[in-house]
């Protein structure tokens, strides 16, 4: 079991929580996320973005998420 934690930003204190049988269906799930965030961002900036502005959002995105393996957690 595979869970996933993804920040709206650095101070949320209640992210996005999901949970998935296998990495791969993580990853997908992360990947779609940040496409859809990322391309949101870019679609209603007043402003046009560079390439490099967008891979930095992208970079941004991914640091808010973390990923976590279930079965490699203890239980008291």
């Amino acid at each position: 079991m595979f869970t996933v934690l993804y920040a709206i930003d650095y101070t949320d204190t209640n992210p996005t929580t999901m949970t998935f049988d296998t990495l791969d269906e993580a990853h997908d799930w992360i990947h779609q996320e940040v496409a859809q965030r990322v391309d949101f961002a870019v679609q209603h900036s007043p402003y046009a973005m560079s390439e490099t502005e967008i891979q930095d959002l992208e970079a941004n995105e991914y640091a808010l998420v973390s990923l976590t393996d279930g079965n490699d957690t203890e239980e008291s």
